[in-house]
């Protein structure tokens, strides 16, 4: 059973760039709206405050599932394992859920960094691993070196890029794919068709992107500092797209907007 399997855990509450009091009164709301999996990263510089929030929380440990993602720079022998020592003290657990690789070497070998993350598992860092931003090619090599079960690989998914190749090699491999910059920062909007569609669901065009994205067999992150945005892109789950409206929005994906490319992130390898 996939660790996504949970309704509650394809909704999953994004922290970046969040940080300081926006960090910690964004997430007392989205633990009140029910969100229960959360995402961050050691590049995001907030995994202490995310920690000292979902501490103090009432819901239960078991009830919340927490991801975070090894910053590029510590995938080396040295520095690898003692980073993830330090995101689990900064995110007050004895076990990380899902633990991620966050970038690929750029266009170069995965297995040195596979294999510290498999070794991060084997000594009971985390119960569950898996990358992100894999190309097709990387999947397929994760999953051929890999012992343990490769759980999911974040990649950058909304109604604005082709991602059939990516779907494609999961279905292949068995990495599941989960969702970030899942409304193209707002970019979405700029497109009437999902306000239409909305229209006839009586959905947000967010809404809309979103429940396209479940509907392609894809979990997701969403982040938002406004409860009622927060809110809307929780209750996503009352209403499904039928095959035409699926269509009408795969055609949006010609529009190849990718926001992830090497002029952001230098360790972005060469895209399918």
């Amino acid at each position: 059973m996939s660790v996504y399997s949970r309704d509650v855990f394809q909704r999953g509450f994004g922290t970046f760039p969040l940080r300081g009091d926006i960090l910690a009164n964004a997430v007392r709301d989205a633990l009140e709206i029910g969100y229960r999996a959360f995402d961050t990263a050691q590049w995001y510089g907030n995994e202490a405050e995310l920690g000292a929030v979902l501490a103090e929380s009432t819901v239960p440990r078991d009830e919340l599932l927490i991801t975070t993602k090894v910053h590029p720079e510590n995938m080396d022998a040295e520095h690898f394992l003692p980073s993830v020592e330090r995101s689990l003290r900064d995110l007050d657990l004895e076990v990380i859920d899902v633990l991620l690789l966050h970038w690929p070497p750029g266009d170069g070998p995965v297995e040195p960094s596979l294999e510290l993350l498999q070794e991060a598992h084997r000594l009971g860092y985390a119960r569950h691993v898996g990358v992100s931003n894999y190309t097709t090619a990387m999947m397929r090599t994760a999953q051929s070196v890999m012992d343990i079960p490769i759980v999911v690989n974040q990649v950058e998914f909304h109604p604005l890029i082709n991602q059939e190749k990516l779907l494609a090699a999961s279905a292949e491999t068995g990495i599941p794919l989960a969702s970030y910059c899942s409304i193209a920062r707002g970019e979405i909007f700029k497109y009437p068709c999902l306000a239409e569609i909305g229209q006839r669901h009586g959905k947000t065009p967010a809404q809309v992107a979103l429940r396209w994205i479940l509907q392609k067999g894809v979990t997701m992150n969403t982040m938002s500092t406004r409860v009622e945005n927060m809110r809307a892109n929780f209750d996503i789950m009352d209403f499904e797209l039928p095959p035409e409206d699926m269509r009408q929005i795969d055609s949006l994906t010609a529009a190849n907007y990718r926001i992830s490319n090497a002029d952001v992130v230098p360790y972005a390898p060469t895209w399918d």
